[in-house]
């Protein structure tokens, strides 16, 4: 069964085994030529562009964290960010000029710790070099650690239009033990804010945590769906590697408690009027996250900032590319005209399973067309796993649209692993 994980808004940072990084070219225009180059995929036009901007820092790393987050004990260099964040966007922008952002990320770390006037600094710095589009939607993540009365409403005024919120959990001892900083009075607090200030906005929750049966996640459920939330993010707690809780793991529920957690989720949800369009994502009408949809849509995203990761695409190639990880040096190197540490061409035969990493974890699946809107290749390009996926009985493929089916829902990584390149496929095999 899959256990979803994530924060919504990171960047996907891409699947299949990719070979060894291209050099970073020195001049902007030097990538340019070299992304337009002749090559094997035929792209009919570029996907929608979003833009995911990280803001590295936080109050304290949580134990099960694996994303690019580093305490502040002493503050952090505010002002400084900010000007290696503009330029490394002004780097970039050559790759991207011309081309409407449809949604803006902010994500962490904990992006709330910035100022209110940062951020509206860096939104107007943002809108100065890139064409965001009228109806851009511009989302914030906010942890109730770092909440402060009518804080929330400054981020309104600076620009930001939705906001995510790291609650996890209402119960004390659950965020205790999963390492939060906040308790859940502070919890309650910064979800009232947020309803009042914002049309839209997302509760972040996680379960299957240490010591949590299924009347504590009822609980839990309860109390977020008390405030009528537009979207609700709810991901399994998981072990990642290099993280404290991998090196010294607590007790968690079983899968099989696990699984009775995910189907009172997916109840408790619908009654409330919460439809499961994605793994782990939660909405009411109107109100799905288009900065993640453009994602499992396979769009492309500009990500700047330290340790960000990017999707581009070009008329014959897509890339990925990844900013210095550890903020003092990407802001050194961002403000040297150097962000980028990797950048690599995805090939044609990881492409397929690049796709369907995305596009599977929706619920209503994905027009069939978009494969190829998408990457560039033929459709025949997935015409086996397809049919493979379908004897399975883990894909519908009808003429217009690729699904998954309530079993390929529950076990979606056996569905995303028919897509893989053929000799990762063997390795696979026992």
């Amino acid at each position: 069964m899959t256990s979803p994980r994530g924060a919504c808004g990171a960047p996907p940072q891409g699947g299949a085994a990719s070979g060894p990084a291209e050099p970073v070219p020195r001049q902007p225009l030097d990538a340019v030529a070299r992304h337009l180059r002749p090559g094997t995929l035929h792209s009919p036009a570029l996907p929608p562009l979003s833009l995911y901007v990280h803001l590295p820092w936080c109050l304290k790393k949580c134990p099960y964290c694996d994303f690019n987050s580093h305490e502040a004990r002493d503050g952090f260099p505010e002002a400084r960010y900010l000007d290696a964040l503009r330029a490394d966007l002004e780097t970039a922008l050559p790759l991207v000029w011309g081309r409407p952002v449809i949604s803006v990320f902010l994500g962490g770390g904990t992006p709330s710790l910035f100022s209110p006037e940062a951020i509206e600094t860096l939104l107007a710095d943002l809108r100065a070099r890139l064409p965001l589009v009228p109806d851009c939607e511009i989302t914030l993540e906010a942890n109730p650690g770092s909440f402060e009365r009518d804080r929330f409403r400054a981020f309104r005024t600076a620009g930001v239009t939705r906001l995510s919120i790291g609650v996890q959990s209402f119960d004390d001892a659950r965020l205790r033990a999963i390492g939060r900083v906040h308790d859940a009075a502070q919890a309650r607090a910064a979800v009232e804010e947020a309803a009042d200030v914002f049309e839209r906005f997302n509760i972040d929750l996680m379960y299957a945590l240490p010591g949590q049966g299924l009347d504590g996640l009822r609980a839990d459920l309860d109390a977020a769906l008390a405030y009528t939330p537009p979207h609700l993010s709810v991901y399994h707690l998981t072990l990642e590697p290099n993280t404290f809780f991998a090196a010294h793991p607590p007790a968690l529920p079983d899968e099989d408690a696990a699984a009775q957690m995910l189907d009172l989720i997916v109840e408790r949800s619908a009654m409330a009027g919460l439809q499961r369009y994605e793994v782990s994502a939660f909405a009411r009408p109107g109100q799905r996250c288009l900065h993640n949809l453009n994602y499992w849509h396979f769009g492309d995203y500009l990500g700047i900032g330290a340790g960000a990761h990017g999707k581009l695409s070009f008329p014959h190639r897509i890339v990925r590319q990844q900013r210095w990880r550890e903020p003092a040096r990407y802001m050194a190197q961002a403000l040297a005209g150097q962000a980028l540490s990797q950048e690599q061409e995805v090939s044609r035969a990881e492409l397929p399973f690049e796709f369907m990493l995305n596009a599977l974890r929706l619920r209503e699946g994905v027009p069939r067309a978009m494969f190829s809107e998408r990457t560039g290749m033929p459709a025949s390009a997935i015409d086996a796993a397809v049919e493979q996926a379908v004897q399975q009985g883990l894909l519908r493929a009808g003429l217009q649209r690729l699904q998954p089916t309530e079993r390929g829902f529950d076990f979606l990584s056996d569905l995303q692993a028919l897509f893989l390149p053929r000799q990762a496929r063997a390795k696979q095999t026992p």
